[in-house]
């Protein structure tokens, strides 16, 4: 496409403060979204422009909750002279937009291009990759949103979440819960029906019987409940993966009585309201980690979960599990020291990254002989292939 043709940055930067203030209340919209809704509307002919709010509302929207919020910040972006007051998001007041306009404008800039792209089609041309979103906001594969025929456990990313998703990862998180608990101790406990004589006993209690064994005693391995900690990075390098992250941590205080944490330049324990069943879980969330997408600092927070919040729980039995990039912001050095106070406690490290490949950061090339094992979790199927591992 020439330049001549590439779409306005003016309708582009519209498009990219209505997916702004999405995300500002919850919603999932990443570049990719945003991508798609510039195809959506370049797609539709600018007689049915109202198709447009039910095309992006399939492309924005992943769960009831999200879709039930549509209809009002559609309104207060696009047509904020039926509202009282104006839109503010992040602390900045948004002007009003005019959604014909933008979308003529749109059109306008296409008018030599031949095929228009479609909603839901990979990107085809460069002028779609100039949509202004904010420089930190990470690229999803494709867009979110709309009907799927795959399975449940297909390859499909997390951030494309279905409903039926959460039957399927509260099973996972039983299985994984169930393997955790069969983990057997070098400790034994007295058991009659076990299969292991504890001689010692066994003559105690014979000497009430003149010392013939009439009564043995028997033990059987102790198995112990180890404690799980889930830490879950909600810094802005992580946007597009803090929710799905946590209702993966969700889902593991239901079947192993996991401690969640959050954490981007502090750290807050969010176990009370995981706990509860509540569709404003995330709001909550937000509004206990003060910043929520701001920067990260994973020694920082580590040291507080060690000192203070886990200082009399971390032993041999604990499991920590990292959710993050890996990206920090404090000295490169500190990250390796605070991993290593864990792991002289016993824990065992395990770290799981949304990236095809383990985090590769200068805070995280001395954590290498740390951490237990490092897990990508793009996908369900990914938490299914991983379980045999998290022991």
């Amino acid at each position: 496409m020439t330049e001549a043709h590439a779409p306005s940055a003016q309708p582009l930067a519209a498009i990219a403060g209505f997916a702004a203030l999405l995300r500002d209340h919850g919603l999932a919209v990443g570049v990719a979204e945003q991508q798609a809704m510039v195809r959506a509307a370049l797609a539709v002919p600018l007689p049915r422009l109202r198709s447009i709010e039910a095309a992006w509302r399939a492309i924005a929207c992943h769960d009831v909750r999200a879709w039930r919020r549509w209809p009002e910040l559609f309104e207060r972006y696009w047509h904020p002279q039926r509202l009282t007051g104006q839109v503010k998001v992040s602390g900045q007041t948004r002007p009003s937009r005019d959604l014909r306009q933008t979308v003529q404008m749109l059109h306008d800039s296409m008018a030599g291009n031949t095929t228009p792209p479609t909603p839901g089609a990979a990107p085809t041309d460069t002028a779609l990759d100039d949509v202004t979103v904010p420089e930190d906001a990470p690229a999803t594969s494709q867009a979110q949103g709309g009907a799927s025929r795959t399975e449940a456990l297909h390859d499909r990313s997390l951030a494309q979440w279905l409903p039926q998703d959460l039957s399927t990862l509260e099973g996972l998180a039983e299985r994984i819960a169930e393997r955790l608990r069969r983990r057997v101790t070098r400790r034994w406990r007295d058991d009659s029906r076990g299969r292991r004589l504890d001689l010692r006993r066994t003559l105690r209690n014979s000497l009430a019987t003149g010392g013939v064994p009439l009564a043995p005693a028997w033990r059987t391995p102790r198995r112990e409940r180890p404690k799980l900690f889930v830490l879950v990075d909600v810094s802005r390098s992580m946007e597009t993966h803090a929710q799905l992250f946590l209702r993966i941590a969700r889902a593991f205080v239901g079947a192993a009585g996991a401690r969640v944490f959050v954490f981007h330049t502090r750290l807050a324990e969010i176990t009370p309201l995981l706990q509860r069943d509540s569709a404003a879980v995330q709001e909550k969330v937000n509004a206990v980690t003060a910043g929520f997408g701001g920067g990260t600092r994973i020694a920082t927070s580590m040291a507080d979960f060690v000192t203070v919040h886990a200082r009399t729980q971390l032993g041999r039995s604990s499991r920590v599990w990292i959710l993050s990039d890996g990206f920090d912001a404090d000295a490169p050095p500190a990250l390796a020291e605070q991993l290593a106070r864990v792991r002289g406690r016993g824990a065992r490290i395990t770290w799981f990254h949304p990236t095809a490949q383990p985090p590769a950061s200068q805070a995280m090339q001395a954590c290498s002989g740390l951490i237990d094992g490092f897990v990508r979790l793009q996908s369900l199927r990914d938490l299914a292939q991983c379980a045999p591992l998290l022991h």
